[in-house]
């Protein structure tokens, strides 16, 4: 006959109550559809940790109608290339950030209708913008297309009487506020057809107007920019944050709210060191970023204020410290291309095989992901996965 001591006893009588404590504990008693509710409601670092809690747990954030509402991280970036050997040469890849090997996301977008060509312009919040040309002549036939890779849902916007002319296009978009959207075209002198020889050579490519289509009334509606003058780069890397849109200009960041009412033009912490350097802007952890590079360094800085232009210093790492001696060529080109939205972590493109990497801010480490090739091109736009079924069709 066994006996067991009372140190073992009181030890199993313990582990039956904690067991009792769990069952009946109030968030056991929560509905799937309330914890769901509550856990995407914190940072995506936060459910990543939430998943570890318990099975029921899991299962619940990786379902897929629940991952509708979960907060999402970059999947990996869509960029363009060149491909010799089949038609069309223009060739569209996604690379992933985690280790898989096929793509999560078919960079082909074959739900599209065809098109004898089509481009991504930009991208937000899981959504692309990309323009199609319709005829071998791209004047005759041009229109834009808002897509969902994740879901295949798809929606043709109509192009305005300037937009095959139109070199900055933006997308805006926020699932947590509606499952609307709207495309910004920024058009200067050249796209309302003034000829080249009565433009300012100073100011060539300045922004005079500005069109937005909104996907819940369907139409455009226009207005004259009454800042500036400012120029904004073709392939400026953008920023969607707090419902106001963030674009790098020389020497300066546009922003402007969703309605193209209220514009601020703030000056960048640091001139450029050369005329054609421009950085980019990014939202991370809460905040929007400006990472700029000179000749010997990477600064990267946050914004305080609107109106003041106040910025402040967040990192500051020396080329030599960045890249190492082994990867010190890369010093020569290179381009940030985003940060992180939960982490101190930045990823890079650079050197002629177009290396994609990233850099640590809190702990110093640089990391090489992968080439990309010598074909590829910007745009490189981030891509975050957007469960919803819904998109802009919702009056």
């Amino acid at each position: 006959m066994s006996s067991s001591s009372p140190r073992t006893a009181m030890a199993r009588d313990s582990k039956k109550k904690k067991k009792k404590r769990l069952k009946g504990s109030p968030v056991s008693k929560l509905t799937d559809d309330i914890l769901a509710d509550i856990i995407s409601r914190v940072p995506y670092k936060s459910t990543c940790c939430c998943q570890c809690v318990s099975t029921r747990w899991r299962d619940l954030i990786s379902h897929r109608e629940h991952q509708k509402k979960m907060p999402q991280s970059i999947a990996g970036f869509f960029h363009e290339g060149s491909n010799a050997f089949r038609s069309p040469r223009n060739a569209r890849y996604f690379t992933n950030l985690s280790r898989q090997r096929y793509p999560l996301v078919d960079p082909s977008l074959s739900f599209l209708p065809d098109c004898e060509r089509l481009d991504i312009l930009d991208g937000c919040n899981g959504l692309l913008l990309c323009h199609c040309w319709m005829a071998v002549d791209p004047m005759a036939f041009y229109y834009y297309v808002v897509c969902n890779p994740t879901t295949g849902k798809w929606v043709a916007v109509p192009a305005t009487d300037g937009s095959s002319m139109v070199s900055v296009a933006r997308l805006v978009f926020d699932p947590a506020v509606s499952s609307h959207f709207q495309v910004f075209e920024f058009i200067d002198e050249q796209s309302r057809g003034i000829a080249e020889d009565e433009l300012d050579a100073d100011c060539c490519g300045r922004i005079e107007a500005l069109a937005i289509y909104s996907s819940k009334t369907g139409a455009w509606k226009y207005q004259t920019v009454e800042h500036g003058p400012f120029v904004i780069p073709e392939n400026s890397v953008s920023a969607f944050f707090n419902g106001i849109l963030h674009l790098p200009a020389y020497e300066c960041v546009v922003a402007v709210d969703v309605e193209g009412a209220n514009w601020w033009l703030v000056d960048v912490p640091e001139p450029p060191y050369y005329a054609d350097c421009i950085g980019g802007v990014f939202p991370s952890q809460g905040h929007l970023y400006f990472a700029e590079s000179d000749r010997s360094k990477l600064s990267v800085w946050v914004l305080e204020d609107y109106v003041t232009g106040k910025w402040t210093l967040k990192h500051n790492v020396s080329h030599l410290h960045l890249f190492g001696r082994e990867y010190s060529s890369f010093a020569d080109y290179y381009s940030v291309i985003s940060i992180h939205p939960e982490h101190g972590l930045i990823f890079i493109v650079s050197g002629e095989e177009k290396t994609l990497m990233s850099y640590d801010m809190d702990s110093g480490e640089l990391c090489i992901l992968r080439q990309l090739g010598w074909e590829c091109r910007p745009p490189y736009v981030p891509y975050v996965r957007l469960f919803s079924e819904s998109l802009g069709d919702e009056n």
